[in-house]
This record gives structure tokens, sequence and C-alpha cells, in this order.
């Protein structure tokens, strides 16, 4: 009886070792951080610092999280993207927060949260009101060494050619002729005086009357050809300035384009062979286009969407249609813990409508969540 009782006590107090073994060992596997340090870079409108205190749509996006997780947040600031990465790499950081693309590339070395933003690239231009029917300087000089230039002069001196020596023929007749009797200088003469005639300027007087006739009928021709002449002249002026607009990526060659280095941007036009200019940050490329050092800017569409109806207001402007669709995300570390209570929690927000509330703050209750594009 007595050893029957020992027995039934060992088991109990063997269960409740184990329990308590059980509950230690899972303990830590299943524990998450209370604080999580967040690597961010300034990216207008997403990452924004005003003295110590962050703002913008990914930092709300993640204050939404972390308080639904009870998390508190350590701010890691640093300049770049590549810094941000590079935080989450050598483990200085648990997220990485911003206007982040989703790439293959990026899929190899990091985990990537749900995506938090459709995105894709767009193109802004200065904003300078279209003139195209009066180009500048440099189109006119263009047109003047141009194919078409030397096509009007040989026209003009192929049809001057008979009427010259006509004029001559007939002039040499007369007593007092405008033009010399001898072939040379004479045929030269009555040739400036065809080439006058054609363009409106003023020209010898033939003596002859029918030298006169013929004049007149010669001017005649003269103000059709010069009226001929001067609407192809504007039309191959306004072609050549509808050219040079920029309304897509195809519009970007031989331009001088600015982008930030090391972004999905720079790789993109990189590839099709545009070349170019990189800058550290893309504040450095709107100060270009305000100066017209830069023709064109190439970068996220929520991003330069956000600069032209703010502090681009009157100084650049969107062209053209979205494109390379990509998908913003917060990265982490691969195998993060952290990675599906964000996603649920992403999920979450987006249920009860705190998603849809933070994205209208920030971009507007007509933003297209399709445009735009990441880093």
């Amino acid at each position: 009886m007595v050893n029957a009782r020992r027995r039934a006590l060992l088991t109990v107090i063997l269960m409740v070792a184990g329990m308590v073994t059980a509950s230690g060992l899972a303990g830590p596997a299943a524990a998450q951080p209370s604080a999580v340090t967040v690597a961010v870079a300034p990216v207008t409108p997403f990452v924004i610092n005003n003295d110590g205190i962050w703002s913008g749509f990914t930092v709300e996006l993640w204050q939404a999280i972390a308080s639904r997780e009870r998390w508190t947040t350590d701010w890691l600031a640093v300049d770049t993207l590549d810094q941000q990465l590079a935080a989450v790499a050598e483990g200085r950081a648990d997220v990485a927060a911003g206007a982040i693309s989703v790439t293959a590339d990026r899929r190899q070395q990091f985990d990537f949260s749900q995506p938090i933003l459709d995105a894709g690239m767009q193109i802004i231009v200065p904003d300078h009101d279209p003139q195209p029917s009066s180009p500048g300087l440099r189109e006119f000089l263009r047109l003047v060494f141009s194919g078409t230039m030397v096509t009007w002069l040989a026209a003009a001196l192929a049809i001057t050619i008979l009427p010259a020596h006509l004029l001559w023929l007939i002039e040499r007749r007369h007593a007092d002729p405008a033009v010399s009797k001898s072939y040379f200088p004479g045929i030269v003469e009555a040739f400036g005086w065809g080439l006058g005639t054609l363009a409106a300027s003023d020209a010898a007087s033939p003596r002859h009357w029918v030298g006169r006739a013929m004049g007149i009928g010669w001017a005649f021709i003269g103000i059709i050809f010069v009226a001929f002449y001067t609407a192809n002249l504007t039309a191959a002026l306004t072609v050549e300035k509808l050219d040079a607009q920029i309304n897509g990526p195809n519009d970007l060659y031989g331009k001088s384009v600015c982008t930030e280095a090391k972004t999905t941007s720079a790789a993109y036009l990189t590839r099709i062979d545009v070349k170019p200019v990189l800058v550290p940050v893309i504040e450095q490329c709107y100060d270009g286009l305000r100066d017209d050092t830069y023709e064109a800017v190439v970068f996220d569409a929520p991003v330069l969407r956000y600069y032209v109806t703010h502090d681009g207001n009157g100084i650049a402007g969107m062209t053209g249609p979205v494109f390379h669709d990509e998908d913003y995300g917060l990265a982490m570390p691969v195998g993060s813990p952290l990675r599906a209570r964000i996603d649920q929690a992403l999920l979450e927000l987006r249920e009860d409508g705190t998603y849809d509330l933070i994205e209208e703050k920030w971009f507007g209750d007509d933003q297209d969540t399709e445009a735009g594009s990441g880093r």
C-alpha cells in the first residue's frame, strides 16, 4: 500500500517536472522580441525625419504593426537604401522599412513581408510651358544645317536656272540691258535676279517688256515658293520640337537623365542603355531638374508624384505612364521570426481599414496604388 502511494507520488512529481521542462524549452523558441530595431533612410513621403521625429507612410504603417504586436521600436537612422539593407544583413537591425522594392536578387538575401504598396517607375520633367511652334535657337541652327535646308536650296537653284537664261537671252537684245550681254557675267547677274525675285527681295528690273512680263510671272512663282518653304520650315521645326519631348522610357535616349544610385531605377535605366547620371540621393536630381541640368528624372512614381504636388509644384511635372511595376516590402534577415507576425498584422490592418486611412493620408483618396516604383 505504501509502495503504491510512493509510486503514485513519484509519477505526479515526474509529470509536473516534465511540464515545467517542456515549458522552459518551448519558451525561448516561441518568444518574440519586445523591442524591434528598424533601419530607416529618408525618402519622402515614406520616411521623413523632422528633428528626430519620424513620420511618413511606411513609418506610420510600421507603428500600427508594432502597436498591434505590442513591440517598441528602436529607430536606426542611415542615409541610403544600401545602408538600410546592410544594417539588416549585418544584424544591426531587425527590419528595414522605407520604399524598398522586392526583387528576385534581394529575395535571395532577405525575407520580405507582404507588399505594403504596389509600385512602378515614372518620369518627371521640368514644368515648362511647351511651345512646339516656337523652337529655340538650338533647334533652328540644327535645321539650318540639316538635309531639309539643303534640299530647299537645291530646289531654288534648280528652278532659277531656266528663267535666268531666258532673262539673259531677252535682255541682251535691249540697248540698255539690265544684265551684261556677255554670258559671263551676264548669266550670273540674271541668276541673281531670279533668286532675288524668288526670295521676294529687291532685284534689278528688266528693260525689255518681255523680260518685265516674265518678271511679273516669276514674282508670283516666288510668292508661292516662299509660302511653301515657310510652311515646310515651320512644320519641320514643330516636329523637331515634338520629337524632343519625353513621354516614356523610349524617349530617354540621348537625353540627360538623373536617378538615385543603387536603386532599381538605376538598374533598369542601365539595362536599357539609357546611361543615367547617378547621384547619392534623389533630392540632388530635383536640384538639377530645377537648374535645367537634367532633362528628366526617373524614380519611384509615388515619390515623384508627392514631390511634384508639394516642394516641386511649378518646378516639375509628371510625364508618360507608369512602367516597370514592382512592389514595396519590409526587409528582414532570412528566417526572421518576425515575418509571420508582420504579415498577419498587415492583413489585419487592411481588413479593419487602418491601412486605407494611412494610405489616404499620405497619397490622397484618388491615389492609384498600381502606380509607383521601388528603389
